[in-house]
């Protein structure tokens, strides 16, 4: 029986990985970002050597269960649950690599999609003077200037892979990594911080489309 009194933890911040990752990817789907089998999620399980939690390929994001989750080693292989690991996987890897990041989430909003097209031709989308970037780790002022990286789209994920890595370890480093025509890859220490960075920048992604719109 549950005690009215001591209601039991969120599921972004159970101590089950499995259920707090399941139930961000579906919060990810319900918020329009990552429509039907679209998208890729993970979360580091161990770092040495390196272990990745993720949901399989081609499912629905929106009825993700933790149960449904593979993991996957550090050359993308499965090594427990049933499906196939995305071909993606080897680019979240990389981004683990070479940020040390605990949690890498892929989306692919109307938003990120148009803008990371339309910028392709700048390899960079530029975002200053919003006061959210301060939902950003280590970000204390909207006269801030974050770059993120923007990268040829390629369905050769192994050479993007080996590619992108120079782009994260810029100074500053970027907070995510946009591919054109395709989506925005975010990450961060944690689960929780990753989907807070992810939530910012859909939101400051959305907010530079609109004012390119403005007469």
């Amino acid at each position: 029986m549950i005690d009215p009194q001591c209601p039991p933890p969120h599921p972004l911040h159970s101590p089950d990985r499995r259920e707090a990752l399941a139930w961000v990817i579906r919060d990810i789907h319900q918020k329009g970002w990552a429509t039907g089998t679209g998208g890729n999620f993970s979360a580091v399980l161990q770092p040495d050597p390196l272990s990745l939690l993720m949901a399989p390929s081609g499912v629905d994001k929106g009825l993700v269960q933790a149960a449904d989750l593979i993991t996957v080693d550090d050359q993308g292989h499965v090594t427990a649950g049933s499906g196939k690991a995305s071909a993606e996987t080897l680019l979240h890897l990389a981004i683990v690599r070479a940020t040390g990041a605990g949690a890498v989430l892929h989306t692919h909003s109307v938003w990120n999609t148009v803008l990371s097209q339309w910028a392709a031709r700048d390899g960079q989308v530029v975002l200053t003077g919003y006061e959210m970037l301060k939902g950003l780790d280590g970000i204390t002022s909207h006269t801030a200037t974050v770059t993120i990286p923007l990268w040829p789209n390629s369905q050769d994920m192994a050479a993007v892979s080996a590619e992108i890595p120079a782009l994260l370890t810029l100074d500053p480093a970027p907070y995510g990594l946009l591919l054109a025509g395709h989506g925005l890859y975010t990450w961060g220490a944690t689960l929780f911080q990753a989907r807070r960075h992810l939530e910012i920048l859909e939101f400051l992604l959305e907010v530079q489309y609109r004012m390119l719109c403005l007469p």
